[in-house]
């Protein structure tokens, strides 16, 4: 099958697919005469396996990890404990930043009077907070994300550039 036939079927953007080969996810296919990528099933397959782990918030690294082992079904299997164990703990900090930015917002909802000149969200969303100028949210940290489906996250938008 072509790429748009596997994306069709896995609901997944082509884009996506090609960054997946490029980071050594997925196999490169073999190319027909005419140069098109030719999937088969255990692209099919392969590809599961891995927007099933993206679901589960797994990165890049703890996927590739996790491939690894598959691809030699006969080693000892104890690590995926510890890749399993490490993501857990992720998730966990992850709960814990996220019980802070929920209360953080809690509280910056009841500083306002209902007049935007004097309001105090407004005011506290301009107040710079030195633990957050770093510029990195709640999940940045260790996880890197495909891009955005439909998108080239390579380039930096005009805006970003200054």
């Amino acid at each position: 099958m072509k790429i748009g036939e596997l994306a069709k079927i896995t609901q997944t953007q082509a884009e996506t697919i090609r960054f997946y080969e490029r980071e050594g996810l997925l196999h490169e296919p073999p190319r027909s005469e005419g140069n098109y990528r030719l999937y088969g099933s255990e692209h099919l397959e392969r590809l599961a396996f891995i927007r099933h782990c993206r679901s589960l918030d797994m990165t890049l690294d703890e996927i590739r990890a996790l491939l690894a082992f598959q691809d030699a079904p006969r080693e000892n299997c104890h690590a995926i404990n510890d890749v399993l164990d490490e993501h857990i703990e992720h998730v966990a900090r992850r709960i814990r930043e996220l019980r802070e930015l929920q209360k953080e917002l809690k509280a910056l909802r009841e500083q306002c009077d209902g007049v935007a000149a004097e309001c105090g969200i407004l005011d506290g969303l301009k107040s710079v907070n030195l633990r957050k100028a770093g510029g990195h949210g709640v999940h940045s940290v260790g996880h890197r994300r495909p891009p955005p489906q439909g998108s080239r996250a390579a380039k930096p938008s005009a805006k970003a550039r200054g």
